[in-house]
């Protein structure tokens, strides 16, 4: 039986879906990463193992979804019943529900801040913002409110629903983050020496790469598009069976790429023209960056707009874990999904109250040497996203009918006879290799 919910429209789920995938780490660690791995020349690799790696699992997981109509676990349980291939689906289901129990932690960092920019609590000094980033993470009660309070915003949205939540809110944040984008790299290019922040960024220099920088590049390709936990699963079952597969999917790794580019033009120009030093992680985005807005003329509300973009980021991509688990929970146990949601967000905040905890009271729990929250991101991003990733790619071009894809993917259209071949073939033969490669990279054994 095919789901009630549906997407009112195609730009809404081109939307809603890039939201899932433009997160964090498409603005801040792509950006940082690209700077210091070639540039252009890492831009060029990113690109290029988007279509031939991330493009075709997103189209893979498109297809899962929208051929049955039905979310994540059950999607697999009707293409291949009395099989344990519904555990892909279970995986996807738990990756999310656990990437979100941390996820909902940097969330409320940047509300904690938004509050504190709006309030006027920002330190009145620039060289104060190390002491109030330890002090804002280093607050037992103040980062569990804070996270509370995100997982609240992104509760009330999931549980009104896919049209009137979902699709709704992304209709709005998404064009809202281009143009908060705009704002800022206008700002930050008229900034005098911004230009050596856009060489930093953008000039191919090909002698920087590394096979490391290769490796991230390979694996960013599918990480930054949220495939390998089934969202794109769910997403595309809401789609009407008339789309067309292969325009959505493109779009939304052409606006991915261009996200990051827009990131990097709003962040290193200005960051070079200050003469800080670019770094990665939190402190770019909770230090440096309030550090450079501290110093140029209305700093403090172009500061408050780059909150609200990295806000909008984070939420868009927080609706599509909780949905997940929503959809399959709604599923199997037939409940309102208003009731679901609220009960599955509170149980994330619970999970996650530890890795809020990584910072102050917790902080002495070490697990392989990484705290908690650096833990359950190295398990998630680094061990079961890749798993998830393999499974659907064997999955998809080994046990589910080739004519059930062909038809998915161009629907009567001959034209598209000679796409469908090359992205069969990447998907059964390209795909897996490159996903046990990086794989084997990240866990230490090449």
């Amino acid at each position: 039986m095919m789901q009630n919910e549906q997407w009112s429209s195609k730009i809404g789920f081109i939307l809603a879906s890039a939201g899932s995938a433009i997160g964090l780490g498409a603005i801040w660690k792509l950006p940082y990463v690209t700077g210091n791995s070639g540039g252009g020349a890492f831009i060029l690799l990113f690109l290029i193992f988007s279509l031939l790696i991330g493009f075709p699992l997103l189209l893979g997981e498109f297809i899962v979804g929208r051929s049955t109509g039905k979310e994540a676990i059950s999607a697999y349980k009707a293409i291949a019943p009395k099989s344990r291939w519904h555990w892909i689906g279970y995986l996807g289901v738990f990756t999310c529900f656990l990437l979100l129990s941390f996820y909902s932690v940097i969330g409320g960092w940047i509300i904690k801040y938004l509050f504190a920019s709006v309030t006027g609590g920002m330190p009145a000094e620039a060289d104060g913002y190390v002491a109030f980033f330890n002090q804002s993470v280093g607050n037992p009660l103040e980062v569990i409110i804070f996270q509370a309070i995100f997982l609240i915003i992104t509760i009330v949205v999931v549980a009104r629903g896919v049209q009137q939540g979902i699709e709704q809110i992304s209709k709005i944040m998404m064009p809202a983050l281009f143009l908060l984008f705009i704002v800022l790299i206008v700002r930050s290019l008229t900034l005098e020496g911004a230009m050596a922040g856009v060489t930093f960024f953008l000039k191919p220099d090909f002698s920087s790469l590394t096979s490391e920088s290769v490796l991230y590049a390979m694996g960013q390709s599918f990480f930054s598009l949220s495939v390998g936990v089934s969202v794109m699963v769910t997403y595309s079952s809401y789609l009407s069976k008339k789309e067309n597969l292969l325009q959505p999917a493109l779009s939304i790794v052409a606006m991915n790429l261009f996200i990051s580019i827009l990131a990097g033009l709003a962040i290193f120009p200005a960051v070079f023209s200050l003469g800080y030093e670019p770094e990665g992680g939190p402190g770019l985005l909770f230090i440096v960056l309030p550090s450079v807005f501290d110093q140029i003329v209305f700093g403090k509300v172009f500061l408050l707009l780059f909150l609200s973009l990295f806000l909008f980021a984070t939420l868009t991509s927080a609706f599509s874990m909780l949905e997940i688990v929503v959809a399959a929970l709604m599923s199997n146990k037939g409940k309102g999904r208003g009731r679901m949601a609220w009960l599955i967000g509170a149980a994330i905040f619970l999970v996650g109250i530890p890795s809020a905890l990584s910072f102050s009271t917790l902080s002495e729990i070490s697990i392989f040497g990484k705290s908690i929250f650096d833990s359950a991101d190295f398990l998630v991003s680094n061990i079961l996203m890749p798993i998830g990733a393999l499974l659907i790619s064997i999955f998809v071009s080994y046990k589910m009918k080739k004519d059930l894809l062909r038809s998915e993917l161009i629907q009567g259209k001959k034209s598209l006879s000679l796409i469908f071949t090359v992205w069969f073939f990447l998907m059964r033969y390209v795909v897996p290799l490159v996903i046990i490669i990086v794989f084997l990279d990240v866990v230490g054994f090449i």
